[in-house]
């Protein structure tokens, strides 16, 4: 369900501190963290601290939220030192999606093609 906590969400365990991340920021509504495999130098995760199993959920039931992650974004990039960057939501299985709790990807660090494969 929306909004609430999942028992198997990788994320979810995260937030609520039970799995180790290395945590570069939060806010009251998100938690930025390192992937742990990473495809850029600089590999980021933005989530929403509720559950929202992808991003197009999230911005239907949860404007404000999904609103708190993309300004967190940018944020983070600034933390980083990042003078461009890419911003990646990916949104079900075929899109590459594989934790199903809401996320964006921040990558920086080196230049982007396009498209992006």
């Amino acid at each position: 369900m929306a909004g609430e906590p999942q028992d198997d969400c990788l994320f979810c365990k995260i937030v609520a501190g039970q799995i180790p991340a290395t945590i570069v920021r939060e806010t009251d509504s998100t938690v930025a963290f390192q992937d742990i495999n990473p495809q850029a130098p600089t590999h980021v995760l933005v989530i929403p601290r509720v559950h929202y199993r992808d991003a197009a959920t999230l911005a239907a039931a949860a404007p404000d939220v999904a609103a708190a992650v993309l300004r967190e974004t940018g944020e983070v990039a600034a933390q980083q030192q990042l003078d461009s960057y890419r911003v990646v939501f990916n949104t079900g299985g075929g899109a590459g999606q594989t934790v199903f709790h809401a996320h964006a990807h921040v990558l920086g660090g080196r230049g982007m093609q396009w498209p992006p494969g």
